[in-house]
């Protein structure tokens, strides 16, 4: 399984953009999606996740009501729509597939990042 990230960029604070993850592979549909971030200097951080099984997703409280993350099996990607963006979000975004949850280690496979930068 390969995933492929895309859709930062640069984007003025209040903006938003929207990730892109596109996976290879048949297990698309049976795994979790999740989102994590590293910013400069400081430690990875799990953004967001969506399960597999019924669909639910969760996210960290400091993106909770900014973010919202889906899957879309029929196009084996999965999306991460950013609102209201802060400079806090720049970091580097990164996908994973595997079973779910908000470590790292939850899952089997991650995709290289996209850098999203928020700045004025």
């Amino acid at each position: 399984v390969q995933l492929q990230a895309s859709g930062g960029g640069l984007v003025q604070p209040g903006g938003s953009l929207r990730l892109s993850c596109v996976a290879s592979g048949d297990i698309f549909r049976f795994s979790a999606m999740g989102w994590f971030r590293q910013a400069p200097g400081k430690e990875r951080e799990w953004v967001s996740y969506v399960s597999s099984s019924d669909g639910k997703s969760y996210y960290a409280d400091s993106v909770k009501g900014r973010f919202t993350i889906s899957k879309d099996n029929s196009r084996n990607t999965a999306y991460l729509q950013m609102n209201s963006l802060k400079s806090e979000d720049t970091a580097v975004y990164c996908c994973a597939a595997g079973p779910g949850g908000s470590e790292w280690s939850d899952y089997d496979y991650w995709g290289q990042g996209t850098l999203v930068t928020v700045s004025s």
